[in-house]
């Protein structure tokens, strides 16, 4: 062939090499590669054309085992190497198609976000925010990403979902104005008897007092007025006279007897003490109660016509007891029993004959001492009641909540004819005035209301002290001051009318826990969380 003849041509005719081409030789075996360097030899896949079956035929008809053969299916399982399953099935199907569904719900949610309609009111944005139950704003968000926020809102709840809160809220509000609605009960024949005593005693009190107004009100006014600053004169002129340590627990009430010649203190230790004034001597210890004593008070006849056997005082305390005590005996005459939580105060209808008790059931009791029962058991506040007050007259009874709300109620009919309502807090203290249209509350927002009854409203306030006011008292003759008490350690006393302060009573070192004025004027007394109780007159 010509390759070979080509070969040997160059086989026979090959010169002796020159020392170009023996160099070009050396450098080539100089740079020659060594093995592990050498790139393998790729191996060419065997590629297989058409169907393995005729194959596959072929070795089973030689009686070779097939692929799916028994032996090797149990020597695989055997090995562990093949997994048999007792019928467990995954389908990714199924997982693909919820991926699927969270995509397409997210594409409707964006489709019905787009279709929303949100206020470009910030303020109607927050409060449908708030209907909803989503906190208003987020911390760096503006009025734009808080619209935002609640398109997607909607967007996953449902616009449906504002309108079922505005129709709870309107709900709600039904329910309240119809739990707000006064509603009567049918009482026993002894209040009705107490209604009409009641009346009859109340109305000719409320003629003179009328009559003493229109006599007042001739008086000339240089001459009511000349009075009037000779009475603030005197007042601004209030110094402590005598302090005596009462016990060796906090003193949490005071009262003059209606002579004004004794005191009566109330102490935490569960001890009633009887003082004299002005000179501050223990006369009696009244012992009785076991628990903390809230209030104890003089008959409104005591010391003046009333016999000391009979029942002269009466006290409360925070276990529910409520006793009677005479002045000749240091041990209570009678329990008055139906209470079974805190009793916070008890006073005298200006009868005498009725014995008012305030408790922390929500309710105030109105007790017949002469037919020796309960014949009033009046609710109406929504938390407990702390204090009453009866008018002069003796016709009205006004009550203070831990509700924040105070009541007035006409004991002849039974009805709450005005609703004491502007503090924000507790009402611990009120007091009717003299004039007999003016009421003065006392609350833990740490102002003094005075309120008018003639026109149902409350006509000023007195931002009276820098911690909760705990006891307020007009003067008792004719109302030309007002006294109040406060955890503050003072008690001031403020003009009226003018309301502007006359004078601060400091000198306690703990909270002024109660307070009294004597029936003529001229003393008055407080009592503190310190354990002692101060006496304060003019010089």
């Amino acid at each position: 062939s010509p390759l070979l003849v080509f070969g040997f041509r160059w086989g026979l005719a090959a010169p002796e090499p020159s020392m170009a081409s023996s160099r070009a030789s050396s450098t080539a075996t100089k740079t020659k590669a060594p093995d592990d360097l050498v790139a393998p030899v790729v191996k060419k896949p065997h590629i297989y054309y058409g169907s393995l079956e005729e194959k596959e035929r072929e070795r089973l008809a030689k009686g070779e085992s097939g692929i799916l053969g028994k032996d090797g299916l149990k020597a695989g399982i055997e090995a562990g190497n093949i997994n048999i399953t007792s019928g467990e099935v995954f389908e990714i199907e199924e997982h693909i198609s919820e991926r699927q569904a969270e995509v397409l719900a997210e594409f409707e949610r964006r489709k019905r976000a787009r279709q929303i309609n949100v206020s470009t009111d910030d303020s109607e944005v927050k409060a449908c925010l708030r209907a909803l139950g989503e906190p208003i704003t987020l911390f760096g968000e503006g009025p734009a990403e808080r619209r935002e926020r609640l398109r997607n809102i909607l967007s996953v709840v449902g616009t449906d979902a504002l309108k079922k809160t505005k129709k709870d809220d309107e709900k709600s509000k039904k329910s309240k104005e119809e739990y707000q609605q006064t509603w009567y009960h049918e009482g026993p024949n002894s209040l009705k008897v107490a209604r009409l005593w009641i009346a009859n005693y109340s109305l000719p009190r409320a003629m003179k007092r009328l009559e003493e107004a229109r006599l007042h009100k001739e008086i000339p006014e240089t001459t009511r007025t000349s009075q009037m600053q000779e009475l603030h004169k005197s007042l601004r002129s209030l110094n402590n006279f005598c302090s005596q340590i009462g016990d060796d627990r906090p003193i949490s009430y005071c009262h003059f007897s209606p002579n004004s010649k004794m005191l009566a203190t109330a102490c935490w230790s569960g001890l009633c003490k009887l003082w004299s004034v002005p000179d501050c001597n223990l006369l009696h210890t009244l012992r009785g109660h076991n628990t903390n004593v809230g209030a104890i008070v003089f008959h409104p006849k005591s010391t003046v016509s009333l016999d000391p056997k009979d029942v002269n005082l009466a006290s409360c305390a925070a276990d529910g007891s409520v006793k009677l005590w005479s002045l000749d005996s240091d041990e209570p005459v009678a329990d008055i029993e139906g209470h079974t939580v805190r009793v916070a105060r008890v006073m005298w209808h200006p009868s005498g004959r009725f014995l008012g008790t305030t408790c922390y059931d929500r309710s105030w009791r109105l007790w017949d001492l002469e037919a020796q029962e309960e014949i009033l058991h009046q609710e109406g506040h929504s938390m407990g009641v702390y204090d009453i007050a009866f008018h002069q007259d003796g016709s009205l009874a006004g009550t203070g909540g831990l509700d924040a709300f105070g009541r007035v109620w006409d004991l002849r009919t039974g009805r709450c004819i005005m609703f004491l309502e502007g503090h924000l807090k507790e009402i611990y203290g009120i007091n009717f005035s003299p004039n007999g249209y003016h009421i003065a509350t006392g609350s833990g927002d740490n102002t003094c209301k005075v309120w008018d009854l003639r026109q149902r409203r409350c006509v000023y306030t007195i931002p009276a002290h820098q911690n909760l006011v705990t006891g307020v008292k007009f003067e008792p003759i004719h109302g030309n001051f007002l006294l109040t008490g406060a955890y503050d350690n003072t008690a001031k006393i403020w003009t009226h009318p003018g309301w502007s302060p006359l004078k601060t009573l400091a000198g306690h070192e703990g909270k002024v826990m109660g307070l009294d004025i004597s029936s003529d004027g001229q003393l008055i007394a407080t009592c503190s969380y310190d354990r002692t109780f101060k006496l304060w007159m003019a010089e």
